[in-house]
């Protein structure tokens, strides 16, 4: 199935739309610091093929090369705060006038590292906007235990994966995000495995497994 390259108002983004007849659950593929709109076509093949992928380019250019969702990086873990312009610009992103015959019922997510966090953000501030929810490699951005009370995800699917190797995202912080994300009432699938800042392939399979039984 053919995937384009394409500018969306001042967006860059790979798309692939299955167009004809049929269901086509939108998924946002969101990559990590430094990676841009080809970053999570690797995952493509191990989602639905009914799906409706649309991976755009972070806002941000960082320092070396690349793209990210935060402007600068000025502390290791940003706060849900730094991720609000990247929410809304998204939100902004995702309208019929850009993409006229999308459904927009809820917008599955999955994120890659930073693009998890960002994923994680939308999750937990837009609850009624997000449908299944697939952080890899990734953390819980500071303040969002500040929004769990209410459990905003009670009932909602949720994958996260991780490795116990990871130097860049220590796998202390995945099992945090994990938990925040029981606080606030999600069905977390967890996959845990002995790699590092990557998915192994046990988990690439598990996170193939979980789309195909929940979409």
């Amino acid at each position: 199935m053919n995937a384009e390259v394409r500018q969306v108002d001042n967006w860059v983004l790979r798309e692939r739309n299955p167009g004809g007849p049929g269901d086509h659950p939108v998924i946002l593929l969101l990559h990590g610091w430094t990676g841009d709109e080809n970053s999570m076509w690797i995952f493509a093949n191990r989602l639905p093929e009914n799906a409706w992928l649309v991976a755009p380019r972070g806002l941000y250019r960082t320092a070396l090369g690349g793209y990210g969702w935060q402007p600068g990086l000025d502390r290791t873990w940003p706060d849900i705060d730094q991720f609000r312009p990247a929410m809304e610009a998204i939100w902004n992103l995702l309208t019929p006038k850009n993409f006229p015959s999308m459904e927009r019922r809820q917008i599955h997510i999955v994120g890659f590292s930073q693009g998890a966090a960002l994923g994680y953000s939308l999750g937990l501030a837009y609850p009624q906007k997000v449908g299944l929810l697939a952080g890899l490699s990734g953390f819980a951005p500071g303040g969002v235990e500040s929004l769990v009370s209410s459990r905003p995800l009670s009932g909602k699917a949720c994958f996260m994966t991780h490795g116990t190797q990871d130097q860049l995202v220590p796998v202390a912080r995945a099992r945090q995000a994990r938990q925040v994300f029981l606080d606030a009432g999600a069905q977390v699938t967890y996959c845990e495995d002995d790699v590092g800042h990557k998915l192994s392939a046990s988990c690439f399979r598990c996170l193939e497994k979980f789309f195909a039984r929940s979409v």
